[in-house]
């Protein structure tokens, strides 16, 4: 666990329902492992304290579990209650189908966070922003909260209203980290495809 954290909690967001898979995305494998066992690996790189916001029937046996206070609100319902929940400032959120991200980038991404008093730090791929693979601090949470209860779940709005720290490309790139690492996987064929780069030598 070098370069664990202890100051930051990490939270795996595993309560989404996947239609596209046929089953529920965080028990789905990849070459041998799930991918909720590759996203608490890749989480406890970075700190000890780790925990599964969705339902404990299914995930209490992996790792202490929060449940949605805004229950069937999407990613936003997770985060914020993560945030209530948490005991730290800083707290990582992470999706359970990022299997390409390096522990490196969310160690880089958490030193980033302690360098400024930001709300939200949060990297800008492809076009977009990157909200399942970023550091808040505990006051995001009231945001949401405003947000969930006039049924506004797009988390990309909330950045407009809190001070953010964007992590762009270009500082990706001089970091030694790549755009794709943020490629999620939805689909059985991505998940096929990823097994084929698995087995050409790539490393997630």
């Amino acid at each position: 666990m070098d370069g664990a954290s202890p100051d930051v909690t990490a939270f795996i967001l595993a309560g989404g329902k996947s239609t596209r898979m046929g089953a529920d995305k965080a028990f789905v494998a990849l070459d041998g492992r799930t991918l909720l066992a590759r996203v608490l690996e890749l989480a406890r790189s970075v700190t000890p304290e780790v925990r599964i916001v969705g339902d404990p029937a299914k995930f209490a046996a992996f790792a202490p579990v929060v449940e949605d206070v805004f229950r069937g609100c999407g990613p936003l319902g997770g985060i914020h209650a993560a945030l209530r929940s948490s005991a730290t400032e800083l707290n990582l959120m992470l999706a359970v189908d990022v299997p390409f991200v390096a522990p490196a980038l969310l160690q880089f991404l958490v030193v980033r966070a302690r360098e400024c008093d930001a709300i939200v730090t949060v990297p800008r791929a492809g076009g977009r922003w990157q909200p399942l693979c970023a550091v808040y601090r505990r006051e995001f949470a009231d945001a949401a909260e405003v947000a969930l209860r006039q049924r506004r779940y797009k988390i990309d709005a909330l950045f407009e209203t809190v001070p953010v720290r964007s992590i762009g490309e270009e500082e990706l790139a001089s970091s030694g980290f790549s755009a794709s690492m943020f490629r999620n996987l939805n689909t059985r064929d991505e998940v096929d495809a990823a097994r084929g780069e698995s087995r050409g030598g790539n490393s997630f």
